[in-house]
């Protein structure tokens, strides 16, 4: 029997397994008691510091300077008006900047300024004699009226003495003047000098004549600061050229002297300047940044280009963030009555720098449009095409290289238009290049004086085939692209350059980040107009415009990649340029893919209706000896190697490649073999017309 043991009292001690040891972590020791005098230091660093303080300092300082440097301007004024500094400080300035007849000119200003000062003080010995005699004349003969007009009042009245009224009046009004300067001459006292010091103030504050840290925050930054001549001539002075300092210096404060007229000149203000002595022009051009930020601007809201006027610049400076507003819509979107004149009109491309309309002529005249991706190019150029196509008679071949649809509303308005950057594309634009080197050549042999419809042969993106690897099969085994001899492409182009615009046969082509492989030099050079948009480099500049443009100031690199999309820098004689420049920037009309459609629908509406073509047909067959008959003409014989040639032109594709042997072989099966006269192997035209006739009523015997 097991029993139950029941504890009555209670065990207070826990187990000894869950007995829960306590830490004592004992209390941080306190901080250490920072300094009286570090506190201090602190407050007053942090009071010194506060951009209240800041601001506070800087005001008190500036109207300080302003009232002081105020009167420095007001007597450098008196000192000029009664002394001839100013017409010396002249002097040097024109002797500095080398310009002697300016100089004479104002040596003879000054002589005769001391002639007539020396005239001035001549006379002050005599006039203290003159104006007392001058007083005693006046003072008598005031008196003598107020006595007679005295006597006529007492005549009038019968009393003798309103005889002397007209006086006393008079002395009395001279005392009452007398009591109002008394009263009035001790607070003006007083009031004086403070109200000389706020005229003083007034000049140092309009001048801003105070240090930069001084100023307020808009003028320090230039916000809105407009152009003056003494703004130019220092940030001229500060560029960091050694002459042109120097030159500066000795001209004093009339270095303006080197500034022709500021003139508004669209969204900014333009002027020359005549460069002194020893400084050139292209010294000012490198360091446009530098000059930019002593004007208060931005690199790319100054422009420097040369005029014709030796040693002189010409400086175009954007009102402060004018540059970054659009421009307003194209005439091609706002009037839809507008049409195209090919030979006599020109196309509204934009506006220039100056806020002057910007049109290009496109008759005649080879185009090339580069840039870097994505700034503009495609609208740019297709904005051209599009007011040609108002022309119904213009013809298009297009091609589109990039396929994305840019050119997609001239379906049904070009003969041709192939849109795709795969090289089978390629092959299809460059066999419709050389078509158009085909048509080139029949334009040419046509009669002197025949007209022809105008035809536009445009590539976009053509970089895509001058670096296409394809290369022909068969026995054609030359490249599609390259920038050699052998290459398709290249040479169709070279060809349409040469000779196309004899016969209005153009080229235009878009390609971007231009390099000597994918924008090969005789190709680029071949254009008659060259544009660029944002670049990189310099040397890219120099591709896409040419060395005379650059050196001329033209600078697409210094464009703003993504902030000047549509900016082009513009060199061609088919647009309006100021005098002495080699090219002008054009910020053109952005047309939208709904305007251009709805231009392009206006633009078929003026023709009959065009099949468009997106393939070359390679499916058509050629007749070698029709073709061989075609080229003979109406000469009685024609050398074998002249055949050849105008084979080759009539269809390159077909007859490219061929030689003698190939020519010898069709001639022989059609019996009208070559055979030698005066030295030299010669085709018949009686033979091959001979030929041609026998195959015909052969063909048609077999038929019956």
């Amino acid at each position: 029997m097991s029993e139950n043991v029941v504890h009555l009292r209670k065990n207070t001690d826990p187990p000894a397994d869950n007995v829960t040891t306590l830490t004592v972590v004992p209390d941080a020791p306190p901080a250490r008691p920072v300094p009286l005098w570090v506190r201090s230091g602190r407050a007053v660093k942090t009071a010194v510091t506060h951009e209240t303080t800041r601001a506070t300092v800087r005001a008190a300082a500036r109207h300080s300077l302003y009232t002081f440097n105020g009167g420095r301007i007001v007597a450098r004024r008196a000192w000029d008006g009664r002394t001839g500094s100013r017409y010396e400080r002249m002097i040097r300035a024109a002797e500095a900047s080398g310009n002697l007849e300016a100089a004479q000119e104002w040596e003879e200003r000054l002589q005769r300024f001391r002639a007539a000062r020396h005239h001035r003080r001549m006379d002050l010995l005599h006039s203290p004699v003159d104006a007392a005699k001058g007083v005693a004349v006046g003072a008598g003969m005031s008196i003598g009226a107020l006595v007679a007009l005295g006597v006529v009042m007492a005549i009038s009245t019968g009393h003798v003495s309103d005889v002397v009224t007209p006086l006393s009046a008079t002395i009395d009004f001279i005392a009452l003047l007398i009591r109002i300067v008394q009263i009035v001459w001790g607070p003006a006292l007083t009031i004086g000098p403070f109200l000389a010091l706020l005229a003083l103030w007034s000049v140092g504050r309009k001048q801003h004549a105070a240090p930069n840290w001084a100023l307020p925050a808009n003028v320090r930054s230039g916000e809105g600061e407009p152009i003056t001549p003494s703004i130019v001539v220092k940030a001229l002075r500060d560029l960091g050229v050694p002459a042109l300092a120097r030159a500066i210096k000795e001209m004093g404060d009339a270095g303006a002297s080197m500034l022709g007229p500021i003139t508004i000149a669209g969204c900014g203000v333009e002027v020359d300047v005549t460069l002194p002595s020893g400084v050139a022009t292209n010294e000012v051009q490198g360091k446009r940044r530098k000059l930019a930020e002593n004007l208060t601007r931005h690199e790319h809201e100054v422009f420097i280009t040369i005029p014709q006027a030796a040693r002189t610049v010409r400086l175009w400076v954007a009102d402060s963030g004018a540059l970054d507003e659009p421009i307003g819509p194209s005439p091609l979107v706002t009037d839809d009555t507008m049409t195209a004149d090919y030979s006599k009109g020109k196309a509204p491309w934009g506006q220039d720098l100056r806020g002057d309309a910007a049109a290009l002529s496109l008759y005649q005249r080879h185009l090339l449009i580069t840039g870097l991706s994505n700034q503009g190019k495609t609208v740019a150029l297709r904005s051209l095409a599009l007011w040609l196509s108002l022309d119904k008679s213009v013809q298009f071949l297009m091609g589109d290289l990039k396929g994305v649809g840019d050119w997609a509303m001239f379906d049904g308005l070009a003969t041709t238009l192939i849109q795709g950057p795969t090289d089978e594309h390629v092959i299809q634009v460059t066999e419709m290049v050389e078509g158009a080197v085909d048509e080139m050549n029949r334009r040419i042999q046509a009669p002197p004086g025949t007209v022809f419809p105008p035809l536009i042969v445009l590539v976009d993106e053509a970089q895509v085939a001058f670096m296409c690897p394809a290369k022909g099969t068969g026995k054609d085994k030359r490249p599609y692209g390259g920038a050699k001899a052998d290459s398709r492409y290249f040479m169709a182009v070279r060809k349409i350059h040469n000779q196309g615009r004899a016969v209005n046969v153009l080229m235009w082509q878009g390609t971007q980040d231009p390099t000597n492989e994918n924008l090969p030099k005789l190709v680029r050079e071949g254009a008659h107009t060259r544009a660029s948009l944002a670049l990189g480099t310099e040397s890219q500049a120099r591709m896409a415009l040419g060395d005379k443009a650059v050196d001329g100031g033209a600078a697409p690199n210094l464009l703003r990649p993504g902030l000047d999309r549509g900016t082009l820098v513009v060199a061609s004689d088919g647009i309006s340029i100021p005098a002495g420049q080699s090219s002008i920037t054009v910020r053109t009309h952005y047309i939208d893919d709904a305007a251009a459609i709805a231009i392009t629908d206006r633009a078929k509406a003026l023709r009959d209706g065009v099949t468009t073509l997106h393939a070359i047909d390679h499916s058509a067959e050629h007749d070698p000896l029709a073709d061989i008959a075609a080229v003979i003409g109406d000469a009685p014989r024609v050398r074998t190697k002249d055949v050849l040639a105008r084979l080759s032109a009539r269809n390159g594709n077909a007859y490219g490649d061929w030689s003698f042997l190939d020519l010898k072989r069709v001639l022989d099966d059609a019996d009208a073999s070559p055979y030698k006269s005066e030295g030299v192997m010669v085709v018949s035209r009686d033979r091959v017309a001979r030929a041609l006739a026998n195959r015909d009523t052969d063909g048609s015997a077999s038929a019956e």
